[in-house]
């Protein structure tokens, strides 16, 4: 109980409507990491042109990973995080070894789809060999797992925290590790993305006859946003904007992070939390931003949503000419022509119609 009761006063722990409003956006993004990531990772093993998609889909699986064992640990446990559960010695241990794994599994795993991403787009014909992706997924686990032990290594710091106390051997380490190189990796690949574009976009297009065809140009698989939001006098502007979204997300969300496990000196909980909360939000960023990236992710996604739509009775699931005026005048008739009704729901309508006031065929026209 004293050992308690010095470090309620050691962190300086929270009042409960504090811990409150901490809590409902932490909430909020474990529900998006769950949802988010367990959609797209079904989205590509259903699709089969998706099926080869493996880095994206280890992404997914890594981020739902943290979000069943990190981010309800720091919504359960005790400052730092925003709980009231106190964990014991061995449970703060495994809490590191966990947090440390998945952190670096995830910003690795980053670094191996830029790099994927980089090779499938600008060079797609070259015959170049390329290292299978089960030797590279397994150099980002066996990376992340060696990380992982030697976080475990030296004197743990007295509330399982990751950014509080002397920085030690391991952090530098794991800051080049986990976030410098993955940063570099990611800065090279979609650097040489956007410079590419940018000189394909150039290049005046030949004269094509006819109709223009949908777009299908390097610079058309590389934005989340549609044509008409991506501005016209910005050259290879859909590559900018992919450059700026992913390198600009990894760097919001992971450097202050680091950055505050580097820096010596002793945090406050509240600062801590913030830290630690802003770098969890990028597993619940990575499906909108990886997922959408991609066109057949997008389309494969319509495709359910309206398939899920037709087999959900309401007012969708009526035939597309049904809300048109004409057909809305004839449905109100209960003509048995209209595309919303049966031929038996037609008779009893025109029965009814009959019986009292009706509309004057000319007034449908």
């Amino acid at each position: 109980m004293a050992n308690r009761t010095e470090l309620n006063e050691t962190l300086g722990a929270g009042s409960p409507s504090s811990r409150l409003v901490g809590l409902i956006p932490a909430a909020f993004l474990e529900v998006v990491t769950l949802l988010g990531n367990g959609t797209v990772l079904a989205v590509v093993l259903r699709t089969p042109a998706l099926r080869k998609a493996i880095y994206l889909a280890h992404l997914c699986l890594v981020d739902l990973l943290a979000a069943v064992s990190v981010m309800p640990l720091g919504l359960l446990a005790a400052p730092p995080g925003l709980g009231t559960v106190y964990l014991s010695r061995g449970q703060c241990r495994a809490a590191r070894f966990v947090t440390t794994t998945l952190v670096s599994a995830c910003t690795l795993t980053l670094a191996a789809l830029g790099l994927e991403r980089y090779r499938y787009i600008l060079h797609p014909l070259r015959p170049r060999p390329r290292p299978p992706p089960i030797l590279v997924l397994g150099i980002v686990w066996g990376v992340s797992g060696l990380l992982g032990g030697l976080s475990l290594l030296g004197r743990p710091s007295p509330n399982c925290s990751l950014v509080a106390g002397p920085p030690g051997p391991f952090r530098p380490l794991w800051a080049i590790l986990a976030f410098a190189l993955p940063a570099l990796l990611l800065l090279v690949s979609y650097g040489s993305i956007f410079r590419v574009a940018r000189l394909a976009a150039l290049r005046p297009p030949p004269p094509a006859p006819g109709p223009r065809p949908r777009s299908d140009s390097l610079d058309s698989h590389l934005s989340i946003l549609p044509p008409r939001l991506a501005s016209p006098h910005l050259v290879g502007g859909k590559a900018a904007l992919t450059l700026a979204l992913v390198v600009g997300q990894f760097l919001g969300c992971w450097l202050p992070f680091f950055a505050a496990c580097l820096l010596p000196g002793r945090w406050s909980i509240g600062i801590e939390v913030a830290l630690t909360w802003l770098a969890y939000s990028s597993f619940a960023a990575h499906p909108f931003l990886y997922g959408l990236l991609q066109r057949p992710v997008r389309e494969e996604l319509s495709r359910l949503a309206r398939a899920w739509l037709q087999a959900v009775p309401g007012p969708w699931h009526c035939p597309p000419g049904t809300w048109l005026p004409q057909s809305f005048l004839k449905l109100l008739r209960g003509d048995p022509e209209s595309p919303a009704l049966d031929p038996s729901a037609g008779q009893e309508a025109n029965t009814m119609t009959a019986e009292g006031p009706g509309l004057d065929p000319g007034e449908t026209t």
